[in-house]
């Protein structure tokens, strides 16, 4: 049991309690350990990963992990680290979600001992009532212990009331789920607390709480999430993954390196100490690409994602799987700006022509100054916007 203990609490942040931890394992049967995802956009990203590679661990050990997906909390959004109330989403916007979180999460989890439940099941049948009853086990007081709530409390800024009722519903899925153990991110700590709150109310035995650290996105400043575009989505195809993985910082990669990676802190350490004896540090990041694009697409395409990222920067090649679009025009031709917004290599004329003014487009590797240029029907060109996206368009 000592080894299993060790590797459970090995990469985590907090444990509450250890003990509690140490009496459950002795138990002799599967723990149900829980993990609660809300379907608020499309797509499982790496900092997802973080939390599922420690649920696998459960599951290499022979407990049987319950893969929350929050479709009922989905719809209030979770207030955690939010300045402003968010936006609830539609019931159909969370289910399409939801239903791409089914499909990708067996990349890290084993299926035979995952559960997928829905707590739109249990707070259906809870109704008003049960809501009233529930909402009465918890002050407003303890509700403004939260930092992000006390601190939006302290500058004037609204709470709405469904906000308060999010950490009672994820606190109250532990109960119906009779879970023992709880994971999330250490921002998620108060709202697991809860979960142990409201078990010992209705006489169970309280779950342990583990949090582990946040990843950090591309941007190595906030955390990894989809709002902020900074993400690597399980479900990015090979190339724009490994792409995805060469841009961070060298620092940064360190610490994919440790909560992505199954690398021990000494083999991190015998990495660390090669770049400080002269290791280029992409070729370090090479290794990471390859790690994790294995893992999510296999060991043939992150291959070709990595020749095809060193002939593209490294050799100066455009990549040989650019997409062929075809785009209409008018009879003066079609806009720049407009080209790019069509062939979907930016995301609005705004931000093509404040990216030509930066230096960062080029036509058949030609670098384009003029924002205004128009093409005309019958031509083909190589578009290039950055360093990753390229389409070649015809223009009909």
């Amino acid at each position: 049991m000592s080894d299993s203990f060790d590797q459970l609490v090995h990469g985590t942040d907090e444990v509450l309690t250890e003990q509690a931890l140490r009496k459950k394992l002795a138990l002799g049967r599967p723990l149900r350990v829980k993990a609660g995802f809300d379907p608020t956009a499309p797509d499982l990203h790496l900092g997802h990963v973080v939390l599922l590679n420690k649920l696998r661990q459960f599951q290499d050990l022979g407990h049987q992990v319950l893969f929350l997906i929050g479709d009922f909390t989905g719809m209030i959004g979770d207030p955690t680290g939010k300045n402003v109330t968010r936006k609830p989403l539609s019931r159909d916007e969370v289910a399409a979600n939801a239903e791409t979180y089914q499909a990708q999460v067996f990349k890290v989890l084993e299926p035979k001992q995952t559960d997928v439940v829905f707590n739109s099941t249990w707070i259906n049948e809870l109704g008003a009532e049960g809501l009233i009853r529930l909402a009465a086990q918890h002050t407003v007081a303890r509700m403004l212990e939260r930092e992000d709530f006390s601190k939006r409390y302290r500058e004037h800024q609204p709470i709405a009331v469904h906000e308060f009722l999010y950490p009672l519903i994820q606190g109250y899925d532990s109960v119906a789920l009779k879970a023992d153990v709880e994971l999330g991110g250490t921002d998620q700590k108060f709202n697991l607390l809860v979960g142990r709150q409201l078990q010992e109310q209705a006489g169970q035995e309280p779950q342990v709480v583990m949090t582990l650290p946040i990843l950090e996105g591309l941007d190595g400043v906030q955390k990894m999430s989809k709002s902020l575009g900074n993400f690597i989505a399980i479900d990015d195809p090979p190339a724009e993954m490994f792409g995805k993985l060469m841009s961070i910082s060298d620092q940064l990669m360190w610490r994919y390196f440790e909560l992505l990676t199954p690398l021990t802190p000494a083999e991190l350490n015998r990495m660390r100490a090669s770049v400080e004896a002269g290791t280029n540090p992409r070729d370090i990041k090479i290794d990471l690409g390859l790690t994790l694009v294995t893992r999510f697409h296999g060991a043939a395409a992150a291959e070709v994602a990595k020749e095809g990222f060193l002939s593209r920067f490294q050799r100066g090649q455009a990549p040989t799987d650019v997409p062929e679009l075809l785009v209409g025009a008018g009879d003066d031709g079609l806009a720049l700006p407009r080209l790019l917004k069509e062939a979907k290599l930016v995301s609005s004329t705004s931000e093509a022509i404040r990216l030509v003014a930066q230096g960062a487009v080029r036509v058949d590797g030609e670098r384009l100054e003029d924002a205004k240029r128009l093409f005309p029907s019958g031509e083909t060109h190589l578009f290039q916007v950055g360093k990753r996206r390229f389409a070649r368009v015809t223009i009909r």
